[in-house]
């Protein structure tokens, strides 16, 4: 990571030549590499930063390195850039999502992602349900006896 300085940039730039040939030598041994980069807004950025600073529950998602990072903003931005040049190549490229709604975010991606997986149908078996065992006397203890978990959904 070279915009805050955790590495040289004799180790950056020998990152950004040598990535793309690991990638290479991933997808040639059979291994299906799929990179996706999820892409959020300025606006949406900053929206998540102040409710994580304003919400207590959120306030541990909140690290002092993300608050430090944030003045380096474009800095950041020109680095995914240049990431973006060196490892985005036909064999693995690239594939952003727009995530500033989480939930379409993460299933936008997930449905993308099965388009990429080859498969095939395999065929199915018949399977017969067997009856189930005779109760014989016995009776669940009642739901409001056990821990059960609240249900918020």
């Amino acid at each position: 990571e070279r915009v805050m300085g955790f590495c040289t940039d004799e180790e950056y730039q020998e990152f950004l030549h040598t990535c793309p040939e690991f990638e290479r030598m991933l997808v040639r041994s059979g291994i299906i590499l799929i990179k996706y980069w999820f892409s959020v807004s300025d606006e949406e950025q900053e929206r998540r930063f102040l409710q994580r600073i304003n919400d207590s529950s959120k306030q541990w998602k909140l690290s002092p390195m993300d608050l430090k990072s944030r003045s380096h903003w474009v800095e950041y931005s020109k680095a995914k850039d240049v990431m973006f040049e060196a490892t985005d190549i036909s064999e693995a490229p690239w594939h952003e999502v727009n995530a500033d709604e989480k939930k379409k975010a993460r299933l936008n991606c997930i449905g993308h992602l099965l388009t990429l997986i080859p498969y095939k149908k395999l065929p199915s078996k018949k399977i017969k349900l067997p009856k189930r065992q005779s109760a014989s006397g016995y009776k669940r203890p009642p739901i409001h006896e056990r821990n059960m978990v609240p249900e918020r959904w």
